[in-house]
């Protein structure tokens, strides 16, 4: 048995931010667990920037950034976590520029902000398109310099507590093999999204599979909002992979095939800038009429032909370079061939302003906790501000429930399972292949849960989920070694995926309205009477899904009809 104080579990900038503040507020014995290498995280791939009011945001404020994200979210986030967030923004901005990351500066010298879409001020903080990148790499450069412990290579398996407060967690180490039971006063997950479970269009990673989300729903403990998925609207035709909302921030046009910039029928006052949701829509609705581009009509363009070199070079190059190598197009001289990619998980763990669980000792920040600060639809740039505020919030949750926390003993029943969960797909009788199931898993999910939905459809998309996880007990794991079994964390986490599929699906069916990226034919209104509030959703011991309903936070900005 492995001892620490305070375990984080994921190596990304939620993750990274918790350890730092941990390391330089405590003495306690902490522990940053994560499957990769933490420069090696999801928060690398966040481009376009970090929304925050800073000191010389003309005009701007707080509150404003507030109203915005919570009319953003189609008035479904809680208002009391919105306003800790927007309010924080400034403060953890100026702290990772003072540790390190080089933003991108106006002429005077301070840090240059660009207009997102559904902001009423440009507040979005740039380092170039690579903002996510640089303040992973500083975070990592910075808890080094603070000694953080890392185990690198180790794989969450499950949450042990006692229905009171957490015990500690278990963990397979890729490196040499074998579960460990990891004794903890505290337990912070920060363990990214789950829309792989998208499998076959998504600009997520292929490890963002809901680790943490999966062992708190195996663990009997409630997700919220899982219905909620933001469908990017602009991933590369071919890949799904992302180019970022500051392509349209710094100018950029949506053009249909007959050259028309079609989003003055969606959002005539915002156009490209108009939220996610109501973009990746129109773009969906342009594809589905035959206004697509191609000669399938299966993608939209975007056009930067008109920023210039210069400006697409100093702003966006690694949008560029992304358009070159996976499209076959240079944006200074054609339009780039877009279409909606699943991209980030407004739902996850449920957890109150501060990240915490009902779980004494439990935490969750990031975009594998909903706070919940999006709500029905997240706004560009509020990601990274989420991860930040979050990791620092539950970072000294932590501190001070550890330092005062009763020594508890955890039972080794949670590592005999685990062992014995391995040991069965090892000895599985392999009818099904992995690699067919999760392209199944994803075409299910795209066609049944994808940017527009319907109930027929998605009752039918549920029993095939159903179907996918029954056949999941026939997977195998052929490798039989226990050092660097890539094979086995495969299985592992398409399990994950396989128990959080039908999380999503339920309460899609029951939520019958449309609000932010939940988009109903079938119910193509907003219904305040019956749906403002949260979907929980528990996995009962005898694997059914249990659903369940709370109520929002509304504090200042009561709902209203959602314009752009």
């Amino acid at each position: 048995m492995i001892e620490y104080d305070i375990v984080i579990v994921g190596g990304g900038g939620a993750g990274l931010y918790s350890a730092l503040w941990t390391a330089e507020n405590t003495i306690l014995k902490v522990a940053v667990i994560t499957k990769v290498y933490p420069t090696r995280s999801h928060t690398g791939a966040a481009e376009g920037g970090i929304n925050a009011v800073l000191t010389h945001s003309v005009g701007d404020s707080p509150e404003a950034h507030a109203y915005d994200t919570v009319k953003g979210s189609d008035f479904l986030a809680d208002q009391d976590a919105v306003d800790i967030m927007c309010k924080m923004g400034a403060a953890v901005i100026y702290d990772i520029a003072h540790r390190g990351v080089p933003f991108s500066r106006r002429p005077d010298g301070r840090i240059a902000q660009r207009p997102f879409g559904g902001a009423s001020f440009p507040r979005t903080c740039y380092a170039a398109d690579k903002t996510g990148f640089y303040i992973l790499q500083t975070l990592y450069e910075q808890c080094l310099k603070n000694n953080v412990t890392f185990l690198n290579e180790w794989f969450l398996l499950s949450i042990i507590h006692n229905g009171e407060r957490v015990e500690g967690i278990t963990a397979w180490d890729i490196r040499n093999g074998g579960v460990h039971l990891i004794k903890t006063k505290a337990v912070i997950l920060a363990t990214g999204g789950h829309a792989r479970v998208y499998w076959n269009r998504t600009s997520n990673a292929l490890g963002n599979t809901g680790d943490g989300t999966a062992a708190v729903l195996r663990a009997g403990l409630p997700l919220k909002d899982m219905e909620f998925i933001q469908f990017h609207p602009t991933g590369l035709a071919k890949t799904g992979i992302l180019v970022t909302e500051g392509a349209r921030g710094e100018g950029g046009y949506l053009r249909n095939k007959e050259g028309e910039r079609f989003m003055k029928r969606y959002a005539p006052e915002k156009m490209e800038l108009a939220p996610r949701d109501i973009v990746a829509r129109a773009i969906q609705t342009e594809i589905d009429e035959g206004r697509g581009c191609g000669p399938n009509g299966d993608y939209i363009c975007l056009d930067l032909t008109h920023l210039g070199e210069e400006k697409i070079n100093e702003r966006l190059p690694q949008t560029r370079e992304h358009a070159i190598l996976y499209e076959g197009v240079d944006p200074v001289k054609e339009p780039i061939p877009i279409a909606p990619t699943a991209h980030y998980s407004m739902g996850g763990i449920d957890t109150d302003k501060l990240g915490r669980t009902p779980i004494k000792g439990l935490y969750a920040a990031g975009e594998c906790a909903c706070v919940s600060v999006h709500g029905a639809n997240r706004l560009g740039g509020n990601s990274l501000l989420d991860v930040l505020v979050y990791g620092r919030l539950t970072a000294l949750e932590a501190v001070k429930y550890a330092d005062e926390a009763p020594e508890t003993t955890p039972s080794l029943a949670k590592v005999k399972d685990d062992e014995r969960r391995i040991l069965e797909l090892m000895e599985s009788d392999g009818k099904e292949k992995i690699a067919d199931l999760r392209k199944e898993l994803g075409n299910v999910m795209m066609k049944h849960f994808g940017v527009f939905r319907e109930e027929s459809s998605m009752k039918e998309g549920l029993e095939k989920l159903y179907e996918i996880k029954e056949r999941a007990k026939h997977i195998k794991v052929y490798d039989s070694s226990k050092k660097f079994n890539t094979d086995l964390i495969t299985a592992l986490e398409f399990l994950n995926l396989v128990d959080l599929a039908p999380a999503i699906a339920v309460p899609a069916i029951e939520r019958k309205e449309s609000r932010g990226a939940h988009a109903r034919k079938d119910f193509p209104n907003r219904d305040d009477k019956n749906f403002l509030k949260h979907s929980v959703i528990k996995l009962k011991e005898d694997g059914s899904y249990e659903l369940s309903w709370k109520p929002v936070v509304i504090k200042k900005f009561p709902p209203e009809e959602r314009k752009y």
